[in-house]
C-alpha cells in the first residue's frame, strides 16, 4: 500500500504496513561527505546485497562507478533531486534514507534539504546522517527481516477544501 493510500484511509488514528526484507534505500551525500559514503558502502555490500537503490544524481553516479551498485538517479540535489526524493518518500517507494550531510558547509538547496529530512520524519523513514547511525541500522535485524512501520493518519488533520 503506497503512502498516499494510507493518507485516505479514516479509521485509526495509526496506519500500518510492513517493509518487506528486500528494502528500497536512498543514498544521499553532500560533496564533503561522498568519499565516506562511498567507503560505508563498500564496507558494508554484503548487507546491501538485494536492496534496491535510489540517489540524487551526483552521488548516484559515484555509487553506480565506483560500488558497482545499481542506481535509480534523480537530479542532482542542488537541481531538484532532494524534492524528487521527498516525493518518493511520500509516495511510499522508500523505505530508508542514507544521507551523509555536512554540517560545516552551507548548502545553497538548504530549503530542499529541510524539506527531504522533514517527509523522512513525516512518514517515519529511518534515516542515518552519519556512519554510526548508519551501522546501527544495517545491523539492526529489521534491515534484512520484515518491519512493520507505523505512520500516523494526518488524514484527520487535512483541512477539506470547500467544493470548486
Amino acid at each position: 500500500m503506497k503512502a498516499r493510500d494510507l493518507l485516505t484511509a479514516d479509521q485509526d488514528d495509526e496506519i500500518e504496513r510492513t517493509l518487506p526484507p528486500s528494502k528500497v534505500i536512498a543514498l544521499v551525500a553532500h560533496d564533503h561527505r561522498k568519499r565516506d559514503l562511498l567507503a560505508w558502502i563498500d564496507e558494508n555490500k554484503a548487507r546491501l546485497q538485494g536492496h534496491r537503490f535510489v540517489a540524487t544524481g551526483t552521488t548516484g553516479a559515484l555509487v553506480a562507478n565506483r560500488c558497482g551498485l545499481s542506481v535509480v538517479r534523480f537530479q542532482s540535489g542542488p537541481l531538484g533531486g532532494d524534492q524528487q526524493l521527498g516525493a518518493a518518500i511520500s509516495q511510499g517507494e522508500v523505505d530508508l534514507l542514507i544521507f551523509f550531510w555536512d554540517p560545516l558547509e552551507a548548502q545553497p538547496h538548504d530549503p530542499d534539504i529541510k524539506a527531504l529530512l522533514r517527509l523522512a520524519v513525516l512518514y517515519n523513514v529511518p534515516t542515518a546522517s552519519n556512519r554510526a547511525t548508519a551501522d546501527f541500522i544495517v545491523t539492526s535485524p529489521f534491515f534484512a527481516g520484515d518491519y512493520r512501520q507505523r505512520l500516523t493518519n494526518y488524514s484527520k488533520r487535512r483541512p477539506t477544501l470547500p467544493p470548486l
